[in-house]
């Protein structure tokens, strides 16, 4: 639960309420400047490319602060505390000479305002402070302003006392629509119906001021309460995760557990889950005890990274790439740094050290990729739960047992199968004798061509078992093969006995009998492979228990066939011993086979143990293997080990007995084998360099408290613990940006010294500290301290005397319109329509896309069908992501590629856009159901453009719009009345050039206009 706005806002603002509300004087002398603030940015930019921590010409390293005060062997010293006048540096960047003016001539040179900063600087002291972004978070006081009267909230004194000491005053609060429509496109990504609006609008008009306060909370709790908040938030994430449903690469293959990490992100939006947990969870859930199936599955956060199936490459690199992608990304979403640049070399501008990167890689190269079975719904009950995760945690312990015995069979195995000595595989030539005994009476002969046939056909029963002694085979066999014979005299000239002339054999056993016909043992059969397999009936049917189909041939009824099956080892046949065989068949109808022959396979024994798919895996390259091919070898060798199966066997008992859905999910998990990791010499993974323990940031060891050795969950909850300033920093702005378009800090991913100063740094450290400390990592709590403040309430509306100081806005005097993403436009439309559907989660769904596009892919290895029924008009957040060939509507409104995290959207404005949302067929149809809803709800056209306005911009037509809207509609029905085809074309309704059907079109070309406003598709 949120707790009450009014609490947490008369706590917060008491102090301000009691202390004057006069400014403090401004200084009469200009602040000495920062480093971290104004200097570090003008080195960055103009000095450390030649005298950085790679380069450092001359000796001159400008990160360090050691290399500046020295002197140099020309006796000069670059950098003299309190003496700017006298410092080298201060006369090479000023010198008149161009032959010795720093930057050299070709780089671009430093203005006077830059070298006027220098010059202080060195003058008040020169001192090389912490960058902003590193210091502790220490949440500030609130400052004093001049209109008491605009704080409804902390926030509010923050910005306004920016804007005070700028001159300016904040904008009005929004019109009661603009704001309502704000709130639930921000918290939902959804419109308020013209009902809800109806409801709150005549709240609003009759309340006072608090009582407007009052109806405002309500309804901002009332949206953080409903299931679609966990979409809207849920899909910020995921821009942050890199989520999509397919590999990458050439291949791209399908991903078709991806949704089960979206529905996890969706439901722990909705549960309000505490940030530090949602981190804790997804970087390492995996490692908390007794790790739950919903927190294993928060770990295929890091699995949302390409994954490269191409044959031929070595997959070493791409796990490294992998790698590199999880370090990079908990840089930029959680820490805000471009960690990525430290990877080849210590970072040029930011105090993270070439060391340093590996030492974060090494928390995730220690961990690899799992594929797991699990429940992914929470139907299984708490006492299960309990009985459960001690048995997963008891079988992966004793998988990590067995790894080295593993991988050693694995080198073995691959060693017999490619050099291993070996017979040639060959079919017995000798005639075997066969008698069989038939349970429904029929009676066999034996054939010149050793087959045996069925002496009449008058009566067949209607299912059969033959018993087949089989004599004469060799001393050694590895496997038996059956081999059917068509017959003239019997039905269509084939083998069976069906007037169809097909059989069906249902099922396949043999036994090893003594000569008194006693079984001594069976042989275990494997790897069935027929010439020829009717549609349905598999080879594979036939060792299956209970298989109510099996093998048949139809159509092919009249030529010879054969089936072949492996035993498990080569067995040994004792003189005296025969071979029975089991030949059951229970299709019905009289499906009995009525000619066949008997023959022994011998040799190729080498790999009998093996799967044909676990052979070719072997054949592989190690270091060519997929993960898939890993776990497929690693399984199977395990499969066989008693302990593994007994374990197995316990956990599916479990699975049945909670009723849950039971998925394989992809998840991260900790290496069954510690890795060393190593610092790759310029990133590159076949230069190793010296071994690397996991670890922190050198930068911010002062404050790290990991123990000597973490692992993955120590660090995790060191990112979101009270030792860590930049986690509280950056997910506050994230959360900020959601909010008003831009964060405080405008470069979202970059807290370093080339991001942007906040523009607002009090703020920043107050939100960062109240969500992390007062409120315990609340997100809903937080999102709601925001949106109650009125700072966000501003009215957006653009104001002419900010067009020259504040261009962009940064002081939050009004706020900001942003056009909704791209899953959002296609939301809004079909829900104008009433034709959006409300459903949470699950798997992805398939809207209609260009047949030309949904025709690409890899060697046809997907294909896209377009969904129908209510899928087709599910939320644009639950469309396929296909990383090579996105949905083209979702491309055109910027939704990002999924191939790298992204923290920020852009946000383009063409000509596209615009021809999407009238031609684009998911908008198309959405202007044929909205026009339908308007027509059927009235009758005269003012009553029906009102209804349109107001489920689409959620507000009345103006006099203004109302006339051009209604000269509009007049002009299609004028169209239309006299091209009546076009009318039918645009219904899509055939046949309909009806007065009905002309107004319907009429209709439908009005609202596209309505559906293709910039206001439509804009949060104001």
């Amino acid at each position: 639960m949120v707790r009450s706005y009014q609490t947490i806002r008369s706590c917060s603002i008491a102090f301000a309420l009691m202390t004057t509300s006069l400014l403090h004087a401004a200084d009469s002398f200009p602040k000495a400047p920062s480093f971290a603030r104004d200097v570090k940015p003008i080195l960055a930019e103009h000095c450390i490319k030649c005298h950085g921590p790679d380069k450092a010409e001359g000796g001159l390293d400008f990160t360090r602060r050691e290399t500046l005060v020295q002197e140099r062997d020309s006796g000069s010293v670059p950098l003299i505390a309190g003496n700017a006048d006298k410092s080298h540096l201060i006369e090479r960047i000023s010198t008149e000479d161009s032959t010795i003016r720093m930057p050299p001539e070709q780089e671009k040179p430093l203005s006077k305002q830059s070298i006027d900063i220098l010059r202080r600087w060195i003058d008040s002291g020169a001192e090389f402070e912490l960058h902003w972004s590193f210091r502790p978070v220490v949440k500030p006081s609130t400052p004093t302003v001049r209109r008491m009267d605009w704080i409804k909230h902390p926030i509010d004194a923050f910005v306004l006392a920016q804007l005070e000491r700028e001159g300016f005053e904040p904008s009005p609060e929004a019109p009661a629509h603009q704001l309502i429509r704000r709130l639930y496109l921000d918290l939902i990504g959804l419109l308020p119906t013209p009902e809800k609006m109806d409801s709150l609008s005549s709240e609003w008009r009759v309340s006072s001021a608090v009582q407007r306060d009052a109806v405002y909370e309500r309804l901002v709790d009332e949206l953080l309460s409903s299931d679609h908040f966990g979409e809207r938030w849920g899909r910020h994430w995921l821009d942050l995760a890199r989520y999509a449903d397919s590999d990458g690469y050439e291949k791209d293959r399908p991903r078709p557990d991806a949704y089960i990490y979206r529905d996890w992100v969706i439901r722990a939006f909705n549960e309000n889950m505490p940030f530090d947990q949602f981190t804790v969870e997804q970087l390492a859930g995996d490692l908390l005890p007794n790790a739950t199936p919903s927190q294993r599955i928060a770990t295929a956060f890091n699995r949302q990274t390409l994954t490269n199936t191409e044959g031929g490459v070595d997959q070493e690199e791409y796990r490294v790439a992998a790698v590199f992608d999880r370090t990079d990304t908990l840089g930029s979403v959680w820490l805000g740094l471009t960690l990525g640049c430290a990877k080849c070399h210590t970072h040029k501008y930011d105090p993270i050290q070439h060391t340093d990167y590996y030492r974060l890689f090494a928390y995730f190269n220690e961990a690899d990729e799992f594929v797991e079975k699990l429940p992914i719904d929470d139907r299984i009950d708490k006492e299960l739960l309990q009985e459960l995760l001690p048995l997963e945690q008891e079988l992966k312990s004793y998988y990590r047992s067995i790894y080295d015995a593993e991988q050693k069979w694995e080198a073995e195995q691959r060693e017999l199968v490619e050099h291993g000595a070996n017979t040639p595989l060959k079919f017995t030539e000798e005639r075997l004798t066969l008698e069989v005994a038939s349970e429904g009476g029929l009676v066999f002969r034996e054939e010149k061509d050793g087959s045996v046939r069925v002496v009449s056909t008058d009566t067949v029963p209607e299912r059969d078992t033959y018993t087949i002694l089989v004599a004469g085979l060799p001393r050694e066999i590895t496997g038996i093969r059956l081999e059917t014979v068509p017959d003239p005299e019997f039905p269509k000239s084939g083998a069976g006995l069906h007037p169809g002339g097909n059989f069906v054999v249902t099922r396949i056993r043999a036994f090893v009998v003594d000569d008194q016909n006693r079984r001594v043992r069976s042989l275990e059969l494997q790897k069935p492979e027929a010439d020829f397999e009717q549609t349905g009936f598999k080879a594979t049917e036939i060792l299956k228990e209970g298989s109510s189909k099996g093998w048949a041939v139809s159509p092919k009824v009249a030529e010879k066939h054969w089936i072949q099956f492996r035993t498990k080892k080569s067995e040994e046949i004792q003189p005296g011993e025969k071979l029975q065989i089991v030949l059951e068949q229970r299709y019905g109808d009289g499906h009995l086979l009525g000619r066949f022959r008997v023959q022994g396979i011998v040799g190729d024994a080498r790999d009998l143990h093996l799967d044909k798919e676990v052979v070719n895996f072997l054949k592989m390259y190690p270091e060519k293997r997929v993960n898939e091919t890993r776990d497929a070898l690693f399984a199977f060798y395990a499969n066989q080990d008693p302990r593994v199966q007994q374990l197995q066997r316990k956990i599916e008992s479990l699975h049945k007995k909670s009723k849950s859905t039971v998925s394989q999910v992809r998840t991260l998990g900790d290496a069954y084998k510690k890795r060393v990791t190593n610092r790759l010499d310029r990133g590159d993974f076949l230069s190793p360099s010296e071994a690397v323990s996991a670890g922190g940031l050198s930068a911010l060891e002062a404050s790290v408290s990991l123990p000597s050795s973490p692992t993955r969950l120590d660090f995790a909850r060191w990112l979101v613990g009270p030792d860590n300033p930049l986690t509280p920093r950056v997910i506050a702005n994230q959360i900020w940006s959601r909010l008003f378009g831009y964060g405080i800090v405008r470069t979202i991913g970059d807290f370093g010294v080339r991001g942007d100063v906040p523009t607002h740094p009090e703020l920043l450290d107050w939100l960062a500290a109240t969500y992390r400390d007062d409120l315990r990592w609340n997100t809903k709590g937080f999102i709601k301290q925001i949106v109650m403040s009125n700072t966000y309430r501003q009215a957006s509306t653009h104001r002419s005397e900010l067009v020259d100081r504040d261009p962009n806005n940064l002081l939050l005097a009004r706020q900001n319109r942003i056009r909704v993403e791209a899953e959002i436009v296609r939301d809004l439309a079909l829900q104008a329509a009433g034709l959006l559907s409300a459903k949470i989660g699950g798997p992805s769904v398939f809207p209609s896309m260009p047949a030309e596009l949904a025709k690409l892919s890899y060697a046809n290895n997907f294909t896209w069908t377009d969904s129908q029924g209510e899928d087709r008009y599910r939320r644009g957040m639950y469309t396929f992501f296909k990383r090579t060939i996105p949905h083209p509507t979702l491309m055109t409104f910027d939704c990002p590629d999924a191939n790298l995290s992204c923290v920020t959207r852009s946000i383009s404005n063409t000509p596209l856009q615009a021809l999407a949302l009238l031609n684009n067929e998911s908008f198309v149809e959405s202007s044929r159901s909205l026009a339908q809803r308007i027509v059927d709800a009235s009758e005269d056209s003012e009553s029906r453009m009102e209804d349109a306005f107001r489920r689409t911009l959620c507000r009345s037509p103006r006099e203004h719009e109302q006339k051009e809207m209604i000269a509009l509609l007049e002009d299609a029905r004028n169209y239309y009345a006299t091209n009546p085809a076009a009318a039918i074309e645009l219904t899509g309704a055939k046949d309909d050039g009806s007065e009905r059907g002309i107004e319907w079109a009429s209709w439908i070309a009005t609202v596209r206009v309505l559906t293709n406003l910039d206001e439509f598709i804009t949060r104001e």
